[in-house]
């Protein structure tokens, strides 16, 4: 849209608070933006030079406006995140963060039970977080676990049920884990009482918590039930045990969100400390990707606006380092010059600086979770086998034979853990007849690896071969008279006992059943298996027709190929040049001379 298209519409834009969406010429939605004043905000796109490729782009591609009006800024504020949050334009600030947060659900239903879930059903349940680790969270359930007595079975516990004596205690009542009220041991109202300590210590208000195990301490004690009341000091200990490494502010600050930005051209990072009652009990970094040179205040107020609504927070302070544009009601922000929001702020920045630290780690290692795991898996099989180096590269070899015809043998290559499909390799057998899978096979291994020392081509670290000694020591052989020895490790493993075989060792290496070095050479196995069986099955399926006709002389593909289609099998083909009309029927068809042939070679079969 030029400037000219603009104008002739610019009157009908209304001077008030909303949003404002840009449309191109497809109708994809490119652009949302909130303003106090739309016509004076939208103008702005279209009257003035923007030194920002990517705006200019944006105006050039608009080729429709709509509007929504609005009642106050704040309106303007909440609908705008609302929709970049569900269609993501493209030229919108793009939070990179598409993960699932698990919750700690309260269940809707009678005594509730209160679990880790990571799906939110709307069934009345009460939903408590998100929380931004697993770990961290079953942590919590844990320390739950240990202080607050709730039943984690799944009995329905209805009044009904519980009044007809259906249900007995477990092994977790005589733990002291639960008060048993499945045999009505225990009220609805106590364990509401039980439900709420939860909810303080989620939100990190232990106070109450204390307070109450400390009464409860008490009575044991006025009782004479001293054991009873040692076991709630127990549990008074390990929650001030718990408040004492949480805490890292005055307890007085009370509830307040903390944010930190740190931007890197087009890439912002956004730090978001939840604090409650002086104690951290959320922390989360998130990537944002800038496209229209937004300033940071814009960018921090953003991120803000969509943190604060994925983990629920309602906290009234938010400290931030900057004064930003946040127009919702009653919420106060905070710059602070010193003490302990200024403490908080700055360890919000430290964990943002050693999130972006991490991610470049990562990136300089090109390492992520899964290449971790297969480092991990590869430097146990170097450790279970007792390798020299870590086994990078793997090969696998197999022969595959049916009755003697068609042996063929195979190889599969596995690189860094995974299997590198592009440097597998067939062979069929040239220089074996018969049935000798120990010929094969060093055939197989001396043809492979003359032609990488050939091509200085790197060798594996790891040579697996699928047999027993004497396959093991038919490659050994090959590699000997390629003067290759010492250049790699054989392995040999046994079909039937998946025993492992190294060359010169009289007793075999067996690996735990279930271990995952044996689990990776079955998979390699396995791989070479599939690979070697559908070759065969290929060649097999080939050599059917080509046998019997074109091993002929004389006869060749053309002709063969014309008598499959005429008599659809080599059993026909046969019955047909036995025939008392064999030369005629097969001479129309093929030639006279050709067709003697075809006679004469079923006749000497008979």
């Amino acid at each position: 849209m030029t400037a000219a298209e603009f104008q002739q519409l610019a009157s009908s834009i209304p001077a008030q608070p909303g949003i404002y969406k840009y449309f191109d010429a497809g109708s994809e939605l490119l652009y949302v933006g909130k303003a106090k004043h739309l016509r004076k905000r939208v103008s702005s796109y279209f009257s003035k030079t923007f030194t920002n490729y990517k705006t200019h782009e944006l105006v050039q591609r608009i080729a429709r406006i709509e509007f929504t009006i609005v009642n106050s800024e704040q309106d303007a504020f909440l609908l705008e995140n609302s929709l970049i949050k569900q269609f993501q334009p493209r030229f919108n600030i793009n939070l990179k963060d598409d993960k699932t947060y698990p919750f700690i659900v309260i269940k809707h239903e009678p005594f509730p039970r209160v679990f880790l879930t990571r799906k939110k059903i709307n069934d009345g349940s009460e939903y408590l977080g998100p929380y931004t680790s697993v770990k961290k969270v079953r942590e919590l359930m844990e320390f739950i676990k240990q202080t607050i007595q709730l039943r984690n079975c799944s009995l329905n516990l209805t009044p009904g049920n519980i009044s007809k004596g259906k249900f007995k205690v477990c092994l977790e009542y005589h733990l002291g884990n639960c008060k048993g009220p499945c045999e009505g041991l225990q009220s609805a109202e106590d364990y509401q009482e039980s439900l709420g300590q939860l909810k303080n210590l989620l939100r990190g208000n232990l106070s109450p918590v204390i307070r109450h195990f400390k009464e409860e301490m008490k009575m044991h004690a006025a009782d004479l039930a001293f054991e009873k009341a040692a076991l709630v000091k127990k549990k008074i200990e390990f929650l001030e045990n718990y408040q004492s490494r949480s805490v890292v502010a005055n307890a007085k600050a009370g509830s307040l969100d903390v944010f930190s930005i740190i931007r890197d051209r087009d890439i912002a990072y956004v730090n978001f400390l939840m604090v409650r009652n002086g104690a951290i009990i959320q922390t989360h970094t998130t990537k944002l990707i800038t496209h229209l040179d937004e300033q940071p205040e814009e960018i921090l107020s953003f991120s803000i606006a969509q943190l604060r609504t994925t983990f629920n927070s309602d906290a009234k302070e938010i400290v931030t380092p900057f004064m930003i544009d946040y127009p919702q009601q009653e919420m106060v922000i905070t710059v602070p010059k010193g003490g302990d929001r200024k403490k908080l702020l700055d360890l919000s920045l430290k964990n943002a600086q050693y999130y972006i630290e991490e991610l470049r780690s990562k990136e300089r290692l090109q390492l992520n979770q899964k290449d971790t795991e297969k480092i991990k898996l590869l430097e146990q099989v170097q450790l279970d086998l007792q390798l020299p180096v870590l086994p990078a590269h793997i090969e696998c070899f197999d022969n595959s034979n049916f009755q003697g015809s068609y042996p063929v043998s195979a190889m599969v290559c596995f690189k860094n853990g995974e299997p590198s499909k592009k440097d597998y390799r067939h062979f069929n057998v040239k220089t074996v007849e018969g049935i000798n899978d120990f010929a094969t096979m060093k055939e197989a291994v001396y043809r492979r690896y003359k032609r990488l020392r050939d091509e200085a081509q790197p060798f594996p670290q790891l040579v697996i071969i699928d047999g027993g000694k004497g396959q093991l020591g038919a490659a050994a052989e090959a590699l000997h008279e390629l003067e290759l020895d010492g250049s790699l490790t054989l392995v040999g493993l046994a079909k039937n006992e998946e025993e492992l075989f190294f060359t010169g060792d009289q007793e075999s290496k067996k690996l735990p059943y279930n271990s995952s070095s044996l689990r990776f050479i079955r998979r390699i196995r396995d791989e070479v298996h599939r690979f070697g069986i559908t070759f065969h099955r290929q060649k097999r399926s080939k050599g059917t027709f080509k046998n019997e006709l074109e091993d002929i002389a004389g006869i060749g593909e053309a002709t063969a190929s014309v008598l499959l289609r005429k008599y659809k099998s080599v059993k026909n083909i046969k019955a047909a040049a036995m025939g008392e009309n064999a030369a005629t029927e097969l001479g129309a068809l093929i030639g006279a001379a050709k067709a003697s042939l075809v006679i004469a070679h079923f006749s000497n079969q008979s």
